[in-house]
This record gives structure tokens, sequence and C-alpha cells, in this order.
């Protein structure tokens, strides 16, 4: 009986140790994050193309790629008065009224 209850109690360690191990791995570190990103997941515009507008509120809620990271994006300078903006997964070079100059999709 007593070789019973030791084979139960070391099986019950087992598990627990082996569920705190699981729940470790998984759990999310903030290093591993697309800083850049902040997670957007790529979503497909038919309308954003180069001639085209995008809306003022896509634009707004983009985040401004600074000049500093056009270069780790492998992305271009953009001509004078347009700007790169990460939307919805895809980084669009655009001007203040919103005539898109190139979309790229994000990686």
């Amino acid at each position: 009986m007593n070789s019973v209850c030791r084979a139960f109690a070391v099986s019950t360690l087992a598990l627990t140790l082996t569920g705190s191990l699981s729940l470790a791995i998984a759990q999310d570190h903030p290093d591993d994050r697309d800083h850049h990103a902040d997670n957007q997941h790529y979503v497909h515009h038919d309308d954003w193309k180069k001639g085209h507008k995008i809306s003022h509120d896509d634009w707004n809620r983009g985040q401004v790629v600074a000049e500093s990271d056009w270069h780790a994006h492998h992305l271009r300078r953009p001509p004078a008065g347009y700007e790169w903006r990460y939307v919805d997964g895809n980084y669009v070079l655009a001007n203040n009224d919103g005539l898109i100059f190139s979309v790229v999709i994000g990686h």
C-alpha cells in the first residue's frame, strides 16, 4: 500500500511541475514582440493603391514610421511632403491630403 501512495504522490508532483513549466513557457515575453507592429494583423485594402486616397480615419490611426526606422523596414526615403505610416499591417506612403504614393505589406 505504501508503494501505491508513493507512486501516486510522485505522479501528482510530476504533473504539477510539468503544468507549471508549461505555463512559464507559454507566457508572453516583452522582448519577443514586434514593437513596431504592436501586433497589428495584415488587412487587405483594395482601395489602397498608388494614386488613390487613404481616408483620414485610417491615416490618423496609423503609426508614424520614424526616419531611423525606414532602413530597418526596407523602406525608401519618402519624397518631400510624404510620410510613411504603419496601418493594418501595411506601410503606406502618402501626403497630407491622403494621396497614396506606395503601399508595402509589412512583415
